[in-house]
């Protein structure tokens, strides 16, 4: 995972997840709505990359 996402990856993925976390606290339903948020746009990323790779022919 590392080689994929780098140092600065990784810790960008623990911020968010820590700050998920935090919000989840304070407000469970909101938490429980920015976490679907973050995973919804996750998938569009995929998705877009995937389409990327196709494109060029790489996948």
């Amino acid at each position: 995972m590392r080689d994929t996402l780098g140092s600065e990856g990784i810790v960008g993925v623990a911020l968010v997840l820590l700050a998920i976390g935090l919000l989840a606290v304070y407000d469970p339903i909101v938490g429980a709505g920015v976490a679907v948020l973050v995973a919804g746009l996750a998938l569009i990323a995929k998705g877009v990359a995937d389409s990327t790779m196709r494109m060029f022919g790489l996948a």
